[in-house]
Order: structure tokens, then sequence, then C-alpha cells
């Protein structure tokens, strides 16, 4: 007979080996899994499992997706009944390829609450519909044009209408997934928070299912009535004339870079005139090539880097050198910024919603054509929803949502996508909400300052009226860079 020497490393490898205790949350059985967020060092610790849906609602028998679901257990030895769901923004991006990014944010309310995160249908594990570009489209300059988009998108729904109805990915099929996992999990209320897009999904729900809504947060607001894009070039205008005077009131950024918005605009019609051949080194191989830099490029990148009062800080130093005949900062800002954002967007559960919900009522404005982002984004929108099959969205889908709910709106001062005017909007259906706008802050103003203790609050006491909101005046302006060092000290 063979004998089974247990030496201690042998134990120690059938410790390490052994499968975890699964865990269960009403009817679902719960994995140990890890969260991770493309380009971010950070793995976060959760549980994780899949609900079966039907693709086609209608269909009980029809085909169905996984819905991949994360569960941030609560660091409470018992948690209250009602957790936080959060909802990602896009359309396309992946709850649990997001909430790494935003775990600081939810600290609080993990601490009596269990946190959800449901991959929107179409997007990270849940039957992600993904448009890969061909090395042709990927050449600088290949898709600045709507004839551009539609090719894309006509090889795109060729590819994925293989094994997915391409007209049930749209926000209404997403509200009814998220009732679906709140019964699953045994819930009969929770807390939602909404980001960006997200927030047009959590509006959806409390409309649909208000009985089953306890609170809800929303973070950068879309209101049901917009059709989101029309006026993405008029935002972004106002956030970049907010953000270049925080350069004009400050006499190092002034000294150094005089006025970034003569220099944007230069820039901008020397472009559109003949893009220009920029030299740069490829900083994984260290391999120099000669690329393309155009005026979508630019528009790319100062629109991305408005999000976020971190990254605009660099703009007046990238316009500066650019306006000195060095382009090869900006080209470099613009090739990061869309390969990050290419790992993060789904982009066929994009056009999914979008072709649904807002290119009925898109409109090109010719006055958007001097502007920085130009008509290119509704140009492109339109191209690729004229090949994109279009799902239906409910009669008063555009109508605002009223309710007597326990509602907290966040807005960022600078945000060029949803401004703070869009939280007013909506905040005029909601007696029971309250508007906090959080200075300096750009697109996702959840983790300024104090903003995760009064969330936390807010949803703990079902209140916001009464929440002292005193900390957020303690915000201030990031300065804008003061040279390739940083900031001044």
């Amino acid at each position: 007979m063979n004998k089974l020497w247990w030496t201690p490393a042998v134990l120690l490898a059938a410790l390490i080996c052994a499968p975890a205790h699964a865990r269960t949350l009403g009817t679902l059985t719960f994995e140990p899994c890890g969260l991770k967020a493309p380009g971010l060092p950070v793995n976060i610790d959760a549980q994780c499992t899949t609900l079966a849906v039907p693709e086609d609602p209608a269909l009980a028998d029809g085909r169905t997706i996984d819905l991949a679901i994360a569960w941030v257990p609560s660091r409470a030895d018992e948690a209250l009944p009602d957790p936080v769901f959060m909802l990602a923004g896009g359309p396309g991006q992946s709850a649990r390829e997001s909430y790494p990014g935003a775990a600081r944010a939810f600290r609080d309310l993990r601490a009596r609450r269990h946190i959800i995160l449901v991959d929107q249908r179409g997007t990270g594990g849940s039957k992600r519909l993904s448009c890969t570009p061909t090395e042709a489209e990927m050449v600088p300059g290949a898709m600045d044009s709507a004839e551009s988009f539609r090719a894309f998108a006509a090889r795109c729904r060729d590819a994925l209408s293989k094994d997915a109805d391409l007209r049930h990915y749209t926000t209404s099929d997403a509200v009814g997934d998220l009732d679906r996992v709140r019964a699953a999990i045994g819930a009969e209320q929770i807390n939602l928070v909404g980001i960006s897009y997200g927030t047009r999904v959590g509006l959806e729900y409390l409309r649909r299912f208000p009985e089953r809504t306890r609170t809800l947060v929303l973070d950068g607001v879309v209101p049901p009535q917009l059709k989101l894009g029309n006026d993405h070039a008029k935002n972004l205008e106002a956030a970049l004339d907010l953000q270049f005077a925080r350069c004009a009131q400050d006499p190092e950024c002034r000294e150094r870079f005089g006025a970034p918005r003569a220099n944007l605009d230069a820039l901008l019609a020397r472009l559109r005139a003949a893009p220009v051949k920029v030299t740069l080194r490829d900083p994984v191989t260290g391999v120099e090539s000669e690329q393309r830099f155009g005026a979508s490029d630019l528009a790319t990148v100062v629109r991305l880097f408005a999000y976020a009062p971190g990254y605009m800080s660099m703009l007046p130093l990238g316009l500066a050198e650019a306006a000195a005949g060095r382009y090869d900062t900006l080209l470099a800002q613009s090739r990061m910024v869309g390969e990050v954002m290419g790992e993060t967007i789904a982009l066929g559960m994009h056009f999914a919603v979008s072709c649904a919900e807002d290119a009925d009522g898109l409109i090109v404005d010719p006055a958007d054509a001097a502007s920085t982002l130009g008509t290119m984004l509704i140009d492109g929108i339109k191209g690729a929803c004229a090949e994109w099959p279009r799902g239906a969205k409910p009669d008063d889908f555009n109508q605002p949502v009223r309710s007597d709910k326990p509602v907290l709106l966040l807005s960022g001062e600078l945000d060029p996508v949803t401004p703070p005017r869009y939280g007013e909007q909506v905040l005029a259906d909601l007696p029971n909400g309250r508007h906090l706008i959080a200075r300096g802050t750009g697109h996702n103003a959840l983790p300024a300052g104090c903003m995760p203790r009064l969330v936390s609050l807010f949803v703990q006491d079902a209140n916001a009226r009464d929440l002292d909101v005193s900390c957020l005046d303690r915000l201030e302006y990031t300065p804008p860079f003061a040279g390739f060092y940083g900031w001044e000290p």
C-alpha cells in the first residue's frame, strides 16, 4: 500500500488548492473572484456568479444571456437587507470592471450594506458586444467620417447578429434584468448608485419599480428628456471656457502658456487645414514611428481630458508645446486616451442603446462645426445607426421621472458632458431630492472630497434634505501644470 506523507509543505499546498467555500445570497450561489479594471493595478476581492435571463423578454423559451454578477460583501457581521447596486456608465462599460476604480467612494457604504455589481447585458461578462476595428480602421483619421462609421457598424452588426438579437440590449431590457437580480438575491428593496449613463438606468428603474427602490444616487445626471449627444459640443466648449479661465487667473500658467483658448483655436484651424506628421517613440518598445495627428485626434484628447480636472491641468502645457511646433505631447496623450477607452467600452452595446434611444432625435447643428468637437460625434452616431437594428423603447421613456422617493443628485461644476443644469432639470420632478454641485470637479463627482461620506449618510437615513454638506466647501480647484514635472509646490 502506498503511504501518503502529509508534510507541512503538502498540507499547505492542499489548503491553497482546495476550493474556497461557496457563499449564497438569496437563491444565487457565489464563488470567490477578483475584480480588475483595464489599466489599473488594482484587484478587489469579491464573490461572483451568473444569472440566466431571457434575451427577448417576450420569449420565455428563447435564447438566454448569462448576466455576470459580483457581490462585494459588507464589512458588517450582519449586513442590512437593502444592498447597493452600482450602475456603470458609457453606455458600454462593465460594472464589475468599473468598480475597482470607484471602490474608495463605496467604502463607507460597505460598512453596513453589500455592494452588487451587474454587468449590463452587452457589457463585461454579460455577452459583451465588442466591435473590434480592423488594422485599416485603426489608422489615424480612418474613422473621421459618417460613412466610415456606417461601414464599421455594418461589419460589426453582421458579426454580432450571428448569435445575438441586437434589438434587445437597451436600457429598458437592462432595467428588467436588474429587477430579476434583485429578486434572485432576495432583496425587497435596493439602493441604486447610477454613474453617468447609469443615471438613465437608475431613473428608469425608479420609474418602472418605484416600490423596489429605497434610495437613488445620480452622479452626472442624464435627464430622460435628453437625446444624449445633441449638447456634447456646446457642453464641452462651456467646460473648456471655465477650465481655461483658471489658467488666466494663475500667474504662472498665464506667463508660461499664454492663452490656452487661443492656442487651441489656432491649432484646430491648422489641423483642419492639414494634419501633421509627428515622430513618436513607443513607450513599450522604444521604436520611433511617424504618425498622423489631425483635428479629430486633438478633439479626442481635449474632450476626454476635460472629464477630469487632474488630466485637464496638463492641457495648457500640451497646447503651448503644439503652438511651438512640438506636437508629440498631445499625440502621445491622444493615443493613451484612445487605447484606455477602447478597452472599457463595448461599442456594440453602445450602438444598441444610442440607436434605440437617442438617434431619432439627434440633430446636426451647423453652429457646432467651428467648435472643438465639431459635428463628428453626432455624424458618427447617425452613420452607425443607419445600419444598426433598433430596439423598442416605452412610450413614456423620454418623459420626466416624477417620484417622492429620496434622491441625491451629484454634479461636477466643470463637467463637460452632464453639466449641473441637467441635475437641476431632473430635480424639478423629485420633491424629496437634493442636488449637490462639487466645486472644481468634472464628470464623476462621487469620489470628490467628503462626497462618499455624504452619499453614505444619505443612503443610511434615506434623507437628502437634512444632510450637512458644509464639508464640500473645502473642495479646491486643480491648478494647471507649470511644466513637465507637474504642479508648482
